[in-house]
């Protein structure tokens, strides 16, 4: 007979967390999880007129009874002073989008903590793991690491990898990236909140930084090869905003491909062509793209549509 064993309460180990989207509510699900005493959650207001596709931390904070507070900048004197008056042990940032300045990380008496989405220290910086995809890495993970004033620099803790497979998609790799990020503070935080927890200093020379990628990022360098054509339009492809070229004077979105082969193709540009089987590019740089999921003018063309839309003549792409 199974004997139920009694929910956390909550510990002697006070933090404040500041996080967002997915990573942020599956990590203070952990820390909740764990009786950490959780004292505030600093978050942001979404968006308007972003796609919210993932969960919102405000809610998981909610449904506790954790205050929750949203600041343009977490930095000023009054929101410095609040977290003060808290006296954490320890900051927690999970996918929280702004910089904690110096007055910020000096108040935790046990450290601030960052949940960083590659493997430090490659991939510093913003956007992680699209920029791994871009780049045809086939791993990434997340890194849970000490907090300083420079970005993603700091001492790691731990961290788990996991795989990029050659058709994922930035989507399929964040959730990876998600349940990495659960793991490694799952199987760190006994040792934090005990003072057994292990370290060790990155070294910077390896991997760089990375910044932010805007919708106009996603326009298609025809002069490359179909492999890296495929790793830009997989690391955009939706709930990003996707890659995108022009046809015919109008905009087409690629938002789903494959490499069919890497073959050098004779020709000086890349050349778009239909057929029963599908739609397709011979790549200038080489090999041969296999495209899925499409939208030309502004609307989603069904693959039964393509022939009609397209017909059977080859288009150069610039």
């Amino acid at each position: 007979m199974m004997t139920a064993t009694p929910l956390n309460t909550k510990s002697t180990t006070r933090a404040v967390v500041f996080a967002y989207h997915d990573v942020g509510v599956r990590c203070l699900s952990v820390l909740l999880d764990a009786g950490v005493d959780v004292a505030l959650v600093v978050t942001h207001e979404d968006a308007a007129g972003d796609l919210i596709w993932f969960d919102s931390v405000a809610e998981l904070a909610a449904r506790h009874g954790i205050p929750t507070i949203t600041p343009d900048d977490p930095n000023t004197d009054a929101v410095v002073a609040q977290i003060a008056a808290l006296a954490p042990d320890f900051f927690f940032s999970f996918y929280y989008k702004l910089m904690l300045k110096a007055p910020l990380l000096e108040i935790p008496r046990r450290g601030a903590l960052n949940m960083h989405g590659s493997l430090l220290p490659y991939y510093r910086g913003r956007v992680p793991v699209n920029w791994a995809i871009i780049h045809g890495e086939t791993q990434t993970g997340a890194t849970l690491h000490y907090m300083t004033v420079k970005p993603d620099a700091g001492h790691i803790v731990d961290q788990t990898a996991v795989p990029i497979l050659q058709d994922d998609t930035a989507g399929d790799v964040f959730r990876k990236v998600t349940c990495a990020a659960e793991i490694t503070l799952h199987r760190a935080l006994p040792q934090l909140i005990n003072g057994t927890a292990a370290s060790r200093s990155q070294d910077l020379s390896l991997g760089g930084y990375f910044g932010g990628r805007r919708p106009e990022h996603g326009r298609i360098d025809w002069s490359l090869s179909a492999t890296q054509i495929h790793n830009l339009i997989r690391a955009v492809a939706p709930p990003y905003p996707g890659t995108y070229t022009t046809l015919d004077g109008k905009e087409l979105r690629l938002l789903r491909s494959r490499v069919v082969n890497q073959q050098v193709n004779n020709h000086a540009k890349s050349v778009f062509f239909c057929d029963n089987s599908g739609c397709y590019v011979h790549c200038a740089g080489g090999g041969t793209l296999q495209l899925f999921a499409l939208e030309y003018a502004g609307k989603p063309v069904l693959p039964s549509e393509y022939l009609t839309i397209f017909g059977t003549s080859q288009h150069t792409l610039d």
